[in-house]
């Protein structure tokens, strides 16, 4: 066990997880986070394919009311699928055992790979309803993204869950729930990587490189850096206690082994990614739908 450092030690802001009580009911930082990530991913999807520059021609295939009505979607597709994640990948035996725990997701336990696993199902069911391109609305929605695991990371921060490995670093931290040992935040590394890192490379593809204009480029390019990036982090952070690290080893965590998939659909995604047009706005709104890329 390392000792405390005995200078540069970064005190860990005990941050009540419940930000207020109203009778029974508690509203908690965690589901705030998510709220707030996918209003802010919502309001940047609209922006997205409400921007003509965008897109080739200054024709988005998608218009700000399809980004309305996918909320409801998409938000099923968060939540039930990164619990579903959780339940599955990470903690099985214990939802076995306390099944009634699933509901509690108030309390943490929401995998990432399992939201986009739902939230890539999600897309395909709205898609095919609406007759959209469904590469063209996943590249939208990679964008948006990262405001969601910004949110959603800081959340895990103010749980104190989720913490890092052991460490002397100077901004290391003593976590409520970690022992009285100094730990990387390694929520704030994934909240600057997956979030704000994330984000700014994505823009200068959205913005600067018309990746739009190349369907299931953003969306590739998305899931490769993250998965590179949580690949990264998990060198940094303690593997889930029921689990602990895989196959022997002392450092290969259940997080790497889901984001290996990621890398190799992003090289074929990126591979294969090619320029198209879209229909001119007339066309698209009598009906004439843009072929599915």
């Amino acid at each position: 066990m390392l000792s405390l450092p005995a200078a540069g030690l970064l005190a860990y802001p005990r941050i009540d997880p419940v930000i207020l009580h109203i009778g029974p009911i508690a509203l908690h930082w965690y589901g705030v986070a998510y709220v707030a990530g996918i209003v802010c991913g919502w309001l940047y999807g609209r922006h997205l394919v409400g921007n003509p520059r965008l897109w080739p021609g200054g024709v988005s295939p998608i218009t700000k009311e399809q980004i309305d009505d996918f909320i409801l979607w998409i938000t099923l597709g968060i939540i039930l699928g990164g619990r579903l994640g959780s339940v599955f990948f990470y903690d099985l035996d214990r939802y076995i055992a306390n099944p009634f725990a699933v509901f509690a997701v108030w309390d943490g336990g929401m995998a990432f790979h399992g939201g986009l696993i739902g939230v890539v199902l999600a897309i395909v069911g709205f898609t095919w309803k609406n007759r959209v391109p469904v590469f063209s609305l996943i590249d939208v929605v990679a964008a948006a993204v990262p405001f969601g695991l910004f949110f959603g990371r800081i959340a895990n921060f103010v749980n104190g869950e989720l913490w890092g490995a052991p460490t002397d670093v100077p901004w290391a931290m003593v976590f409520p729930t970690g022992g009285d040992v100094p730990r990387h935040p390694s929520q704030l590394y994934e909240a600057a990587l997956e979030g704000v890192m994330l984000w700014l490379v994505l823009r200068v593809l959205t913005h600067r490189l018309g990746a739009l204009g190349r369907p299931r480029l953003v969306g590739s390019v998305f899931i490769g850096l993250y998965g590179c990036m949580r690949i990264f982090v998990e060198f940094f952070r303690m593997p889930d206690a029921q689990l602990g690290y895989l196959y022997g080893t002392d450092w290969f965590t259940r997080g790497m082994e889901l984001s290996i998939p990621m890398l190799l659909v992003a090289a074929w995604g990126i591979a294969t990614a090619k320029p198209r047009s879209y229909a001119p706005p007339a066309v698209a709104n009598v009906g004439e739908v843009p072929a599915r890329p």
